[in-house]
């Protein structure tokens, strides 16, 4: 299973709008290369066209290629562009990125179990009315997601399957944080006055 998840961070509305036209530029290039791809969750941006974050799952079938093209959008990227939203803006750099996820789906199916449930809706005729949605629940964790976007109970499965796969792995991403944070804590409690050396300025210099 090959995800990718788009993000424009803490970035204003342009570095989301960035994300609405990467999103557009992979649709386009999975259509090319025959690949299919659904987007298991957004979060649009209230205030442009893009997203604060979308999830994007490939489909296994066509695997090298879905890596190519994941893996082409890992890591941190800038869109140069005079802002569309705001013409006057003299900013002109805006930062999104991208982080690839993968994982061996009979894998991770040994550790989540699943439960297929009736889909909600509001009633009429076009309501699912078989139990089609699933609710997965990763053993180890308790990590568990609700998933009836799609007809199939199969299609959903796989949905479900991709958000525990995020969901554990933004979990590892903020216990790396956390760490990170404490080992950098440990480094403010040293002791200042013994330095060994010292560098300044953007080239690094090194002072003696």
């Amino acid at each position: 299973m090959m995800l990718l998840q788009l993000t424009s961070g803490q970035g204003p509305a342009e570095c989301c709008l960035a994300v609405g036209l990467a999103l557009k530029a992979i649709e386009q290039t999975c259509r090319e290369q025959n690949v299919k791809m659904d987007i298991v969750s957004s979060l649009p941006c209230e205030r442009s066209r893009g997203f604060r974050s979308v999830l994007l799952a490939f489909d296994e079938k066509n695997a090298e290629a879905a890596k190519h093209i994941a893996q082409h959008w890992e890591g941190s990227m800038l869109w140069v562009c005079n802002s569309p939203l705001r013409p006057k803006h003299k900013r002109k750099n805006w930062f999104f990125g991208g982080k690839v996820f993968e994982a061996n789906p009979q894998t991770l199916d040994k550790e989540i179990t699943y439960q297929s449930c009736r889909a909600s809706g509001a009633g009429g005729q076009h309501v699912n009315t078989t139990d089609s949605a699933v609710r997965a629940t990763h053993i180890a964790s308790g990590v568990s997601v609700r998933v009836e976007s799609e007809r199939s109970q199969h299609a959903n499965k796989r949905l479900a399957r991709a958000l525990i796969l995020q969901k554990l792995e933004d979990a590892k991403q903020v216990k790396a944080e956390r760490d990170a944070n404490v080992r950098w804590q440990q480094h403010w409690d040293l002791e200042r006055g013994n330095i060994v050396r010292k560098f300044v300025g953007e080239g690094f210099k090194e002072v003696r």
